[in-house]
């Protein structure tokens, strides 16, 4: 079941990140985020109309998806950076592709034009998933990113929904 975030999803979205932020790259957040961090994210999110979604398997969140404002500038208005999470014990298994789909979903029926993937590189499964729902690569920074004690690239992926 995929349905929107509530206030009461905060604990078990944070615990989701928490362990992306410990032992992955896919973000370069460094320091654990709390509840109180995740209410707030995801209030500011739902405030500006945005969509901040959680898939829930047996009664439990599996991972999270949403998207937020590209930038503040008001010319950027029209286009949201996309972000999808999902527990470890959850990956693999199409919830992602479940939740991205949902998210574009509620996008189209939105004025949101642009829809970007920000990918920290490599991360071969982040791709298909981007690529798999229309994505294109359209930017590669080297060694933007500095964690564990390495530096890592990172790619842009682009969805005009406009063109679909």
């Amino acid at each position: 079941m995929i349905r929107n975030a509530t206030q009461n999803d905060a604990a078990k979205i944070a615990a989701i990140y928490n362990h992306y932020i410990a032992k992955t790259v896919i973000t370069f957040e460094e320091e654990p985020v709390s509840i109180i961090d995740i209410v707030e994210r995801v209030q500011n999110v739902q405030s500006l109309d945005l969509p901040w979604i959680v898939v829930e398997v047996d009664g439990e969140v599996a991972g999270y998806a949403y998207a937020a404002h590209w930038h503040k500038r008001s010319a950027y208005r029209f286009s949201v950076e996309a972000t999808v999470y999902l527990s470890p014990c959850h990956s693999g298994k199409g919830l992602g592709t479940l939740l991205y789909q949902a998210l574009f979903d509620k996008l189209r029926h939105s004025n949101i034009r642009t829809v970007i993937g920000c990918i920290a590189l490599p991360n071969d499964a982040s791709i298909s998933l981007h690529e798999k729902l229309g994505m294109k690569k359209i930017g590669h920074f080297e060694e933007v990113g500095y964690k564990f004690g390495h530096w890592w690239d990172v790619g842009y992926w682009q969805l005009t929904l406009a063109s679909e």
